[in-house]
């Protein structure tokens, strides 16, 4: 083996261990034009070529990885399972005024701080629906009467 196949070797290496403790797709297309290059030195081809398979494999494989590594890096937001409550119906247990930032809501079991959506202000003892969470506060409306038979 050449000088330069134990050089290309070293760089795949270190560029797999960069990647092994980075799982973000950052140096995996680097390594892979290393590894060819390494190729190249073992078959025997001058460094110059060698350095033309390392830019070129490194390239494509940035070209057809990078979208990949974008739909694996997506943030996506984490459940809490508190959006389960949406659209049912809890209790007013502290009267809700958006006006003097005071309310809350009792809805299985849990009590939230609460905002009417209207701004109206409603009674303590009242049903309401939750219409939407923010934060900790939860967004509500009087609940709908039920329909007389």
């Amino acid at each position: 083996m050449t000088a330069f196949a134990y050089i290309w070797l070293a760089v795949a290496i270190v560029m797999g261990i960069v990647e092994g403790a980075t799982y973000a797709l950052v140096s995996a297309w680097f390594a892979g034009g290393a590894v060819a290059a390494f190729i190249a030195a073992l078959l025997g081809a001058g460094f110059p070529v060698q350095l033309l398979v390392f830019v070129a494999v490194s390239a494509v494989l940035l070209a057809c990885l990078r979208p990949l590594a974008k739909r694996r890096a997506r943030v996506r937001p984490a459940r809490t399972n508190a959006d389960r409550i949406l659209g049912m119906v809890g209790i007013v247990t502290e009267p809700i005024d958006n006006v003097a930032a005071t309310g809350a809501v009792k809805v299985s079991g849990v009590e939230w701080s609460a905002r009417s959506r209207d701004g109206s202000p409603i009674a303590a003892g009242t049903q309401v629906q939750i219409l939407a969470i923010h934060g900790v506060k939860v967004e509500v409306q009087p609940a709908a009467a039920p329909a007389a038979e």
